[in-house]
């Protein structure tokens, strides 16, 4: 018996729609990972890129539980001494809902360059149109939110 791992030119990957609308952030961002690192694959293989493309549209109705809307603090610094800076889930969600879903997978991928290659395959956009119609992407079904 031996294990075969998929070749780099094995497959070409398929890109998922996905409607964040009603979803909550974490469930919907651990998903998302899974589609991005192809572990939903028989050829799955930890090392390589056997994902698929991923497009999230309606990112600004994502929802989040509990007290999170207002106690979730994200932080990011500039590189300068008292550079520090920090954003709760309201205000980003009113400035820029996309990097709500894209930290959230983010922090669920791999953390070296096959994590970074991931990562450039999500695309989030904070409405219900996107520019990718030519890859004729499949709309993907998560499961119903759970009320």
């Amino acid at each position: 018996m031996s294990t075969t791992f998929a070749k780099k030119g094995d497959r070409t990957p398929d890109w998922h729609v996905i409607d964040a609308e009603g979803q909550v952030l974490g469930r919907l961002a651990s998903q998302v990972a899974v589609l991005l690192t192809g572990k939903h694959r028989p050829q799955y293989t930890p090392f390589l890129d056997t994902g698929d493309h991923v497009i999230v549209v309606n990112a600004e109705k994502i929802r989040v539980t509990g007290a999170k809307e207002t106690a979730k603090v994200y932080y990011r610094h500039s590189g300068y001494p008292g550079g520090i800076s920090e954003a709760r889930v309201e205000e980003i969600r009113s400035k820029h809902p996309e990097r709500l879903i894209e930290a959230a997978v983010r922090g669920m991928l791999p953390k070296s360059k096959l994590g970074r290659a991931l990562y450039r395959k999500l695309k989030v956009y904070q409405g219900s149109q996107h520019p990718h119609e030519a890859q004729k992407p499949q709309p993907f079904a998560l499961r119903a939110p759970s009320a």
